[in-house]
């Protein structure tokens, strides 16, 4: 079942090397993260699951030692999700920032595997996968990566669609309030149409949650570059 479950962004922006000299402008993201990612270190799991977006290449299962890194973004940095061996497919971004997390944290508390999932994958679908992550194991910890709207600014990648504050507004109040019907509630045209690709790997952790009667924190809420990042860490 599960027993703990940290959410954080996915930018690979929050890899200082990709950042480069804006790089302080989310240390209290980073921050707030290795915060989320001590939740899951003291929950003791038997297991660990990255869960985030991804395109075509990087769906499904990525297995222990899988490795990604940030070339497209002009670094020359490799990192690797838990031990094993080196595999042939490469993790998408959201999976390789996780990647990043867990080595800065020095995770070593539990196995670690990767997920990821499509950004239109029906919010049905994406709580039966949650639910078949908890059963893996009796002691199940999840890291669930997204980030909110990317239309909450005129400059943001979307550009600016008045609907997107309130869409965040109410994600950050469930992912900080542990609302596991409130997440499986999301519309999922409307986060397409935000381009928040959070909602599907928050599904996922709706359906992991479903029954386990954990509390939620609310550690980060935030727009830079207009888009919404969040922080919580569930136990």
């Amino acid at each position: 079942m599960l027993v703990a479950a940290a959410v954080c962004p996915c930018p690979p922006l929050l890899v200082p090397d990709v950042a480069a000299g804006a790089a302080s402008e989310l240390d209290a993201a980073r921050n707030a993260c290795a915060d989320a990612l001590g939740v899951l270190a003291a929950a003791r799991p038997d297991l660990m699951v990255v869960v985030g977006p991804a395109g075509q290449d990087g769906r499904e299962p990525h297995p222990a030692g899988a490795t990604g890194n940030f070339h497209g973004f002009g670094v020359d940095l490799e990192v690797r999700l838990g031990e094993g061996e080196a595999q042939e497919r490469p993790l998408p971004p959201s999976l390789a920032v996780a990647a990043w997390l867990l080595a800065r944290a020095q995770w070593a508390d539990a196995p670690v595997e990767g997920l990821g999932v499509g950004e239109r994958l029906a919010g049905e679908r994406c709580v039966a996968v949650g639910r078949e992550l908890a059963a893996r194991a009796e002691r199940v910890a999840l890291l669930v990566m997204g980030d909110g709207s990317a239309c909450r600014t005129l400059k943001a990648p979307g550009y600016l669609d008045e609907r997107a504050a309130d869409f965040d507004r109410e994600a950050a109040r469930a992912l900080g309030a542990a609302d596991v019907e409130a997440l499986k509630a999301l519309d999922v045209s409307l986060a397409y149409e935000l381009k928040a690709a959070g909602r599907a790997p928050w599904q996922v952790l709706g359906g992991a949650a479903d029954g386990a009667g954990l509390a939620g924190q609310l550690l980060y809420e935030d727009a830079p570059y207009g888009v919404g990042y969040f922080v919580a860490a569930w136990s």
